[in-house]
């Protein structure tokens, strides 16, 4: 009985030619001028994977916040306001957290004052 494999190298890598488009501004950029990096998450999308996530599914909720996330293509004059959105959603997120944590203090250090 023989056993077929296949005919070409484990390490090789197909090279696949499409147009990719900017992920941000949708502009058509090549594979080779493209900037490469994580997808912009937004707070909003955040926070609805994490309600989401924890009613329909919680146990594949550290699954869905800490896998790594495929890069994606950028247009290189789109970098400045990438780096933007990014600083803009972390900061929502900085205020988001320390609401949170001031909703839950609140009612803590009043009763301990009582």
């Amino acid at each position: 009985m023989a056993i077929d494999y296949a005919t070409t190298e484990p390490g090789a890598k197909e090279v696949v030619h499409e147009q990719l488009y900017c992920a941000l501004t949708g502009v058509p950029v090549s594979a080779e001028e493209a900037y490469w990096a994580p997808p912009l998450v937004t707070f909003r999308e955040l926070i609805g994977a994490i309600a989401h996530g924890l009613v329909h599914s919680p146990g594949t909720l550290g699954t869905i916040l800490f896998a790594e996330q495929p890069n994606m293509p950028y247009a290189p004059a789109a970098r400045d306001q990438l780096a933007a959105r990014r600083s803009a959603e972390q900061l929502k997120l900085l205020f988001g957290l320390l609401l949170v944590v001031a909703l839950i203090a609140t009612p803590i250090l009043l009763l301990a004052m009582r």
